[in-house]
């Protein structure tokens, strides 16, 4: 009896899964090529580290620990990160790809909505709100970024790092972090508090917890091949290029 329960409730999933695979082009802004929406992906992801021979300032009192760790996660993402991407791009269909992350999205909506609210982004809040819930029912718990097709939702990465910033520490030192990569001391101090708002903090194992992150980082990487290394070859000191990049980066979003 169990296992016809176990196979009945399988095949109820997978013919979920396939029901809502035709939302996919929709939710994605009339996007049908997989190839064109890794192109978009990759124009996103270098846009946040182009221009790096402009001007930056950002204090770097610990560079050689910085160039240090900065090594350790380039070996990281050249020989562990994009090989196992690459293995996930050719065996995984780009539409589970996509509701895989589209579902981690989602469930983070707590981060992204609180910092919201604290930094006073009544709006932008509203607009999260919004998402996260059009996303979570129409979209099937949000399998599908049904919000993405509608341009009200000016939706946003918000986090404390950011809200930090907006209460008054502006300026902080550049910190690169073993994993994460680039970042300050304001948004490493930061992710506590994201960590504690997360969800999966809560419910989740930390194996499961750890998993999911790692996984999480492999199907990103997987959307932006190669871009690494385009940034790499075309930047004459690749650790300052993210350095730079990172910054302007942040600075755009803490503005907007």
């Amino acid at each position: 009896m169990q296992r016809k329960i176990g196979f009945a409730a399988a095949v109820y999933a997978a013919l979920l899964v396939f029901a809502i695979l035709p939302l996919f082009p929709v939710a994605a802004g009339a996007q049908t090529d997989p190839s064109a929406a890794s192109a978009a992906e990759a124009d996103d992801y270098e846009d946040e580290y182009e221009d790096d021979a402009k001007k930056v300032t950002v204090a770097d009192p610990i560079e050689p620990f910085n160039q240090e760790m900065y090594q350790f996660n380039d070996f990281l993402v050249l020989y562990v990160l994009e090989p196992a991407a690459k293995v996930e791009k050719a065996v995984i269909p780009w539409e589970f790809r996509t509701i895989f992350r589209n579902m981690l999205r989602n469930i983070r909506f707590p981060v992204r909505f609180v910092s919201c609210l604290l930094q006073g982004k009544w709006e932008k809040g509203g607009d999260e709100f919004a998402s996260f819930f059009l996303n979570t029912t129409v979209g099937f718990l949000g399998m599908a970024d049904v919000a993405a097709t509608y341009p009200g939702f000016n939706t946003s990465p918000e986090d404390m790092g950011q809200t930090f910033a907006v209460w008054g520490w502006e300026e902080s030192s550049y910190v690169t972090l073993p994993f994460f990569g680039p970042s300050t001391v304001r948004d490493a101090l930061g992710k506590l508090p994201d960590a504690v708002i997360d969800p999966l903090f809560w419910y989740a194992n930390l194996t499961l917890s750890l998993s999911l992150r790692g996984g999480e980082a492999v199907n990103d990487t997987s959307f932006r091949i190669g871009d690494y290394e385009a940034i790499k070859k075309a930047s004459l000191d690749p650790y300052v290029a993210l350095r730079n990049g990172y910054i302007q980066n942040r600075n755009k979003m803490i503005s907007e």
